[in-house]
């Protein structure tokens, strides 16, 4: 099931989220310029859940090789800027830009892009504290994004959203509430997430669940503290005709 467009327009120019998109985008048009050094570069900015757990790691060799504040802390942020490939990149974005530019719109830019970042790293806590042993770069906007996810939910319940349904070798376009797609989605992550630690090969590598899981939850509970207090348009029309009377 892949969105397509959502039906509630966005009062507001969403400039952070389209910000947010172009950056997502250089940088992976970056990686690709890296060739050979690219998995070095992964290795330095991607998040390594071991680094957390340990002061070091020893290698093959007999050296160890001490993790310092730089390895642990900057990846926490630089990690949801990168993607592994171009349907890791494209169904980020697509996700990004369907739902991001709504949430934008009820907490203002600021707000919007202080919350993105939190997400992201509710995200990468979680997938840490879940695969404590694994020595294995986890990057990618996707954790972020659930965090979004998670708010458009709890904002928009009752929007609707056209998503693209394979069904067999055939496809159909339907148009669905938010509240079912995104719900549905939720219980995806959490069932692929739960199977994934009775799995050996959950801690060392593989698509990061519990940062999806991690950062929706996020993003469903914070998402009233950070969306804009309402504002009842008629009293700010009524100062304004008495004012003009006057």
């Amino acid at each position: 099931m892949i969105p397509l467009k959502d039906d509630i327009p966005s009062k507001t120019f969403p400039i952070i989220n389209i910000t947010l998109i172009i950056t997502n985008v250089v940088m992976f048009l970056f990686e690709l310029m890296l060739g050979s050094d690219l998995q070095l570069f992964i290795e330095q900015y991607g998040v390594i859940p071991v680094r957390y757990f340990y002061q070091g790691m020893q290698l093959e060799t007999g050296e160890i090789i001490y993790f310092s504040d730089f390895s642990r802390i900057f990846p926490l942020f630089t990690s949801m800027f990168l993607h592994g490939g171009w349907v890791h990149l494209f169904g980020n974005m697509l996700y990004l830009w369907i739902f991001g530019d709504n949430v934008e719109d009820r907490m203002g830019h600021f707000r919007y892009l202080i919350f993105y970042i939190l997400c992201g790293l509710a995200a990468s806590f979680s997938h840490i504290i879940m695969n404590p042993e694994s020595s294995i770069p986890t990057i990618g906007a996707s954790g972020a994004i659930a965090g979004v996810l998670g708010a458009y939910m709890f904002l928009y319940p009752d929007a609707k959203v056209v998503v693209l349904l394979p069904i067999f070798i055939f496809f159909d376009i339907i148009q669905l509430p938010a509240l079912f797609v995104l719900g549905l989605w939720f219980v995806m992550q959490l069932f692929q997430g739960t199977l994934a630690l009775s799995v050996e090969s959950s801690a060392t590598g593989g698509v990061a669940w519990w940062a999806h899981i991690g950062g929706f939850v996020f993003g469903a509970v914070t998402v009233h503290i950070f969306k804009k207090k309402s504002r009842k348009p008629m009293y700010r029309d009524e100062w304004w005709l008495s004012y003009r009377n006057f």
